[in-house]
């Protein structure tokens, strides 16, 4: 049948907590990083596409940098992302499969090295994310008319915190976008989550996405994030289980500087992406 489509090119769909991805093994496909963009577009574009919140090409570790691969990492818009916690785990858990990379193996993202720990009975994947830069805490902005206190913190991406009484009340696409493109912000924007404390470790969180520009069913280092912050605060214990909009639930673990990210991480199906179809020029 592949004969009748023109050139075909094998994919994974992957899922991290509702987070789902895209993945190329590009280490003997070699696609150009200035094609990248455009196939991240079309791919994970829905209906004409195969719907995911972003696209990932895996490839081989530069000689004698340690690296067991690297990743190029694109937003489902075509905008290259410096890191993604849910899909760090979820190439993390499809290296070892693909007999890649062990259980325990690092990878290079463009916010630095990812150290990782499969645990393939638990069917989770734990990620050693970098450290968290830029913190601020107890921030002052007016948004539509409004002011708000938000903490801030880049756990690979930037990231705003706003801490509510129920996020279920929360306009998330709405609100979201106004911090996004707030001119404090400016130029790159930033991802906002939204946080409702159960518990000092128990928390709630819906996260707007850049790149995505909706809500997501869950953001890895948006939970980071947020758990960075509060922990600050004293307002949560150093471990804490985040339940994302998808109903999964995230482990963030603060030890020392370092933030670790646990959860599950699926394969949900893979197939061959049809380039003609897809009008992908390669």
């Amino acid at each position: 049948m592949s004969q009748m489509f023109g050139k075909a090119v094998p994919f994974y769909k992957m899922q991290g907590c509702g987070n789902d991805f895209v993945i190329i093994d590009n280490r003997k496909l070699g696609v150009p990083v200035e094609k990248m963009p455009e196939w991240a577009e079309k791919i994970c574009k829905r209906a004409f596409g195969v719907y995911a919140d972003g696209l990932l090409f895996i490839e081989k570790g530069p000689d004698g940098s340690g690296l067991d691969f690297k990743w190029q990492f694109y937003n489902s818009d075509g905008s290259r992302a410096e890191m993604c916690g849910n899909a760090s785990r979820c190439v993390g858990r499809l290296a070892h499969a693909l007999g890649i990379a062990g259980e325990q193996h690092v990878f290079g993202s463009d916010a630095g090295p990812i150290r990782v720990q499969v645990f393939p009975l638990q069917e989770e994947v734990k990620v050693q994310l970098t450290d968290p830069v830029d913190v601020k805490l107890n921030q002052t902005i007016e948004v539509d008319g409004e002011k708000y206190t938000y903490h801030f913190a880049n756990t690979g991406v930037p990231h705003v915190v706003v801490q509510v009484a129920d996020v279920d009340k929360v306009d998330v696409k709405k609100l979201g976008s106004a911090f996004r493109y707030h001119k404090d912000f400016a130029p790159a924007g930033t991802n906002v989550n939204f946080v409702q404390i159960d518990d000092n470790d128990s928390l709630i969180v819906r996260t707007y996405e850049r790149g995505v520009e909706d809500e997501t069913y869950a953001c890895g280092t948006g939970v980071s994030a947020v758990q960075v912050t509060l922990q600050r605060l004293g307002l949560t214990d150093a471990a804490v289980r985040v339940r994302t909009s998808g109903g999964e639930i995230l482990k963030v673990i603060i030890e020392g500087e370092s933030v670790f990210l646990q959860g599950g991480a699926e394969l949900t199906f893979s197939g061959e992406l049809f380039l003609e179809s897809l009008d992908i020029d390669f």
